[in-house]
């Protein structure tokens, strides 16, 4: 089963046209293994946590995580690009389950 994002008509013509550019992988719904967006989050959330002061209201919340996220330091950003066969590897080892990442 393709994630619903990857099923798109628009996307999957999209692909069919550049397929001599690409490889798609058969992508599984739901793996956030496989998201390295959800680390992102999660740095994300460790800034905000940091700062001192902690954000006390919703505008005040929303410039700290635009300030956090124009600044995701480049090794971040390499790492979770880097991992990812890695975390592909782990999770067919893992038979599409829980992989640890």
């Amino acid at each position: 089963m393709k994630a619903r994002c990857h099923a798109a008509r628009s996307v999957c013509a999209w692909f069919e046209e550049h397929q001599d550019e690409f490889t798609v992988l058969p992508w599984p719904a739901n793996l956030p293994d496989l998201n390295p967006i959800e680390n992102l989050w999660d740095h994300l959330g460790q800034v905000v946590r940091a700062m001192d002061p902690q954000p006390h209201n919703l505008a005040q919340l929303a410039t700290a995580l635009e300030s956090a996220w124009l600044n995701i330091p480049v090794n971040i950003l390499r790492n979770l690009i880097d991992s990812l066969p890695a975390r592909l590897a782990a999770v067919l080892s893992a038979k599409g389950g829980y992989s640890g990442f």
